[in-house]
């Protein structure tokens, strides 16, 4: 799990994963102050890490809801990017895996995510994990 200290490794991380997906852009201060949110108070999620060397290598975000749908908590994975040098070595199928087991252990009965559709490595790796393709479509409203 991640620590306050940590944000600054995670914010660069971020930085790397918004630079490859078309909807989000890298914003710092805002990454910064979701990240603190995040990791202070456990109600609204969790930040997992994987550590080598005194180094972050990976991060992936798993956030809290209740579903009415379900009846119970859910969970929304967010955020999932291992730096590019330590890809291919499973760090994000350990993860992913963990990520899992920890929605588990808060009683979470789903797991949603959002994939970028042009990204069809990251796909075929969330359904290696078992993720399948939803039916329904997102839509977003951007609010000022």
């Amino acid at each position: 799990m991640a620590f306050h200290s940590d944000i600054p490794e995670l914010v660069e991380l971020l930085q790397t994963l918004f630079e490859q997906e078309a909807e989000f852009e890298p914003n710092s201060e805002a990454q910064r102050n979701a990240l603190r949110k995040i990791i202070l108070d456990p109600k609204i999620g969790v930040v997992l890490v994987a550590r080598g060397d005194e180094k972050i290598l990976g991060m992936v975000n798993l956030l809290f809801t209740e579903s009415t749908a379900l009846g119970s908590k859910v969970a929304i994975l967010e955020d999932m990017v291992v730096l590019d040098t330590f890809r291919g070595e499973g760090i994000g199928s350990k993860l992913i895996d963990y990520a899992i087991g920890e929605a588990k252990n808060e009683g979470c009965k789903r797991i949603t995510l959002l994939a970028d559709i042009e990204n069809t490595k990251a796909q075929s790796f969330y359904q290696m994990k078992g993720f399948v393709k939803s039916k329904m479509t997102p839509y977003r409203l951007l609010l000022d």
